[in-house]
């Protein structure tokens, strides 16, 4: 492969990459939907009328089993090599064209237009602000894990909510506990009225008992390697209360990968950017304030950012599709302006 241009004269500690307007936070323009595109409330992952949410819970079991200390070690030094494929940004945002997250109960269209529509969103209330619209068409290049040119991964390795390894699970990670039976809508219920088992629970108890009681809590967690390992499972495990989230192994995942090859290509987005993509996964965070003890002060200031691009990421989901030929020659320049012309994926 061709060698990389690297800018370190505008690296991401740089005097001109700090320098953000502090009242991006507070613009509002952008309307919050009612529902998703499927008509349903957005991050509902409790619906068991949704078909697409019993897919969702399969897909955190193996997530919460799957993702140790030991296997995000190994992911992170493999892909840290950067030594996959060679292409542009948008080169990359065409292979997303293929790519259906799995883990996502909101949407199930292609990536590249859940980049766009994010993108255009900020684009709309944020003109001025030309990092931030670009952070949002990269921010899940990463999915391209799951292609064959990077390895196949499975999905539970590459989408979903990213959480710490290597101290204790928080209880407000998504799917933390289930119902057993949470996979029964009620149309199936109905239908196995037929068993006589159903048939006589209904007689004496109710539908509407049955409808609120039909499983018992699991956690998938528990089944984690990690889980009774006295090193990793304390509120602080491996790490220190203030150490700053650049020093905790997060769950391996497209945020991660994305993070690693802007850094490692020599982009120069800003501190705040490059933050939200390693991070915008992280609801238990910026959702619900969890695992704030292991943050430092840079990542308090930086979370304010996070904390205006998940509006658009998460609500900005449509079935309206963008017109990709006429915003192409936008985001082309704007890939110029903060990366080379190739990169090492």
């Amino acid at each position: 492969m061709s060698t990389v241009a690297i800018q370190p004269e505008k690296g991401i500690g740089s005097e001109e990459n700090k320098i953000v307007n502090k009242n991006l936070a507070l613009k509002s323009g952008f309307t919050v939907p009612h529902s998703n595109s499927f008509g349903r409330k957005f991050r509902n992952y409790t619906d068991s009328e949704s078909q697409r949410n019993e897919g969702v819970e399969n897909f955190y079991r193996e997530n919460h089993i799957n993702q140790t200390v030991e296997f995000v070690k190994k992911q992170r030094e493999e892909y840290a090599k950067r030594d996959k494929v060679e292409m542009s940004i948008w080169e990359c945002c065409e292979l997303l064209n293929s790519v259906v997250d799995e883990s996502d109960p909101d949407l199930d269209e292609p990536q590249i237009q859940h980049l766009l529509q994010t993108a255009e969103a900020i684009r709309q209330d944020y003109p001025n602000e030309d990092w931030l619209q670009l952070t949002a068409l990269i921010h899940d290049l990463g999915k391209v894990l799951l292609l064959p040119h990077f390895g196949s991964l499975p999905q539970w390795a590459v989408v979903g909510d990213t959480f710490p390894v290597g101290c204790a699970f928080d209880e407000s990670n998504v799917h933390y506990k289930v119902f057993l039976l949470a996979q029964y809508s009620t149309q199936q219920i109905k239908k196995s009225l037929n068993s006589n088992f159903f048939f006589f629970f209904f007689f004496f108890l109710g539908f509407e008992i049955l409808k609120q009681f039909r499983g018992f809590w699991i956690q998938y967690f528990k089944e984690n390697p990690d889980y009774n390992n006295p090193a990793y499972n304390t509120k602080f495990g491996m790490y220190s209360e203030g150490c700053g989230l650049d020093n905790v192994l997060m769950s391996f995942g497209h945020d991660d990968y994305m993070y690693l090859v802007a850094k490692e290509n020599g982009t120069t987005l800003p501190s705040a950017a490059l933050f939200i993509i390693r991070y915008h996964s992280f609801y238990a965070l910026h959702k619900s304030g969890a695992y704030t003890y292991l943050m430092n002060d840079e990542d308090k200031e930086n979370l304010k950012w996070l904390h205006t691009f998940n509006k658009y990421d998460l609500y900005s989901k449509s079935k309206v599709q963008v017109n990709v030929e006429k915003v192409k020659p936008y985001y082309l320049s704007l890939i110029e302006k903060y990366f080379p012309a190739k990169l090492k994926w």
